[in-house]
Parts: structure tokens; C-alpha cells; sequence
């Protein structure tokens, strides 16, 4: 099924409300930073520098105690999201600690062989969720029909799309995320993220009528890395939210609020 895209007109009618700021984090002095900032939800994670995994339950827990609504993203491994029996059936059981935890919603997504959204492995899993809050993440990036795979996230009953528009950034992407925020007419949450930060988000928020919008808000830390660095147990300098770039996002946002 092809479904037509249309040009994304400039003229933006905000929403009534104002803008989600969802920061994403992989550590607890993070997710006490993203909080200490001013976060208006939180994708919980392990693992960022690879695209994030599935978060420990004790981290879960604590992320529990606070008063953000939390969404744990729900990837077993690293890599692509064509995902085994065995793999789905994990995926399952982390839904299930998450949901004891008392968490609000979770992060999730699926492919088949060919990059498309698996419908059926999606269906199964955000019927076994209900009735937690779902989002679908960065999958939907590796899709090769943007349009059609919208469609079919808006059919298996999605809150939002997590996207960079298929693009390593979602200011590469903003074109194509556009084009999503056209066709969803309201349908679907369109969320952008990947390198968004207090210097270009106003591009976003001046150019799309979106309600949410995803950044991990992070900045670099100072450590002695050198050995970490030469045994593997870090891949670079690491990086981490940092309170005081949540404040700066949130003051952007508001300040493109009050102006429209």
C-alpha cells in the first residue's frame, strides 16, 4: 500500500499545550539530572552509545520512585530489530518488570528481514503491554516506505512515532519528519529526535506543529578514561544529561511557546 505524500507548509498552528520535552537517559546521576532540569518524560535506557538497550531493573525502580512519568525502551541487543521467538518472549518478560515497576509506558519496535515494520510481532507485543502507553522507536527509521509504515503504526495503536525522519539526525531528517506530520493529521504523535539540542531546536518547534519532542540533553564528562578506555569498558569519552542543558531546552521551548 503506497500512500501519497504531500509538501509541508511553514505556517504553524500550536498545540493548546505546551511542548514534551522527553530526554532520554542510560545512567542514574542522568536520570537525576534530566528531573533536576526539568524533563517533562523520560525514555529510560541502557547503553546509549549504541542506540540504547533495555534498562536493569533495579535502574527501572529507582526511575519509579520519581515523579516523571518514565518510559523504559525495550530492545534485548544491539543491532537491528529483527527479533527470534526466544528474543520476543524476552521482550516480553521485560514488559512484565516494567509494568510491576508501575511504569507508565514503554518504548519498542520491530522489523522484519527487509526493514519493515514486523505488524505481527508489534501487535503481539502492545497487546501483551495494554495497558501501558507504547511508543515506537527508532525502527520506523530503517523502514523503506515511510508513508506506509505511518500508516500501519497508527493501525496497531502507537501513541507516537520516535524519529529522525530515516536520517542520521532529525535535522537531516526534518524534511521527511515534515512530510510525517503532514500525513499523520493528528493520528499519531510525530517525536523527533537524534541531535537535537538548544541551539537548533527552535528550528523544530518554529516549522512543525509537534506536541513532543526527544533529546538526551548531554554533555561531556570529565574522567580519567585513560585505562577504562585501553581495557574496553568504555567506547569514547562518555557523556551524560546534563541538568543544566534540560534547563536551556526547556527555556528555548518555552520562549517559541509564548511566541506563537
Amino acid at each position: 500500500m503506497s500512500h501519497d505524500s504531500q509538501t509541508f507548509h511553514p505556517t504553524v498552528s500550536r498545540p493548546p499545550n505546551p511542548v514534551i520535552l522527553e530526554v532520554c537517559v542510560d545512567t542514574v546521576d542522568g536520570l537525576i539530572a534530566a528531573v533536576e532540569g526539568g524533563a517533562d518524560r523520560i525514555e529510560l535506557c541502557s547503553a546509549l552509545s549504541i542506540g540504547g538497550l533495555t534498562p536493569s531493573i533495579g535502574f527501572m525502580q529507582k526511575a519509579a520512585s520519581l515523579d516523571v512519568p518514565v518510559y523504559p525502551l525495550i530492545r534485548p541487543r544491539l543491532g537491528g530489530f529483527n527479533y527470534s521467538v526466544a528474543e520476543v518472549d524476552t521482550i516480553k518478560r521485560d514488559i512484565d518488570k516494567a509494568n510491576d515497576c508501575g511504569l507508565p509506558g514503554i518504548v519498542i519496535g520491530a522489523s522484519t528481514r527487509d526493514g519493515q515494520l514486523d505488524a505481527t510481532v508489534l501487535a503481539d507485543l502492545i497487546s501483551h503491554a495494554r495497558p501501558m502507553d507504547v511508543t515506537l522507536h527508532r525502527a520506523f527509521d530503517l523502514v523503506p516506505d515511510q508513508q506506509d509504515a505511518l500508516e500501519t503504526a497508527i493501525e496497531l495503536g502507537f501513541s507516537r512515532i520516535l524519529t529522525s525522519g530515516g536520517e542520521k539526525t532529525a535535522m537531516e531528517g526534518l524534511e521527511a519528519i515534515s512530510a510525517l506530520v503532514h500525513a499523520a493529521k493528528n493520528r499519531i504523535a510525530i517525536m523527533p529526535g537524534s541531535g537535537i539540542q538548544p541551539s537548533n531546536v527552535a528550528r523544530f518547534l518554529k516549522t512543525l506543529p509537534i506536541a513532543e519532542i526527544h533529546a538526551s540533553c548531554a554533555s561531556l564528562q570529565k574522567t580519567e578514561a585513560g585505562r577504562l578506555l585501553e581495557l574496553g569498558f568504555l567506547s569514547g569519552p562518555p557523556k551524560q544529561t546534563d541538568a543544566d542543558v534540560v534547563r536551556e531546552m526547556k527555556a528555548e521551548i518555552s520562549k517559541i511557546s509564548r511566541a506563537t
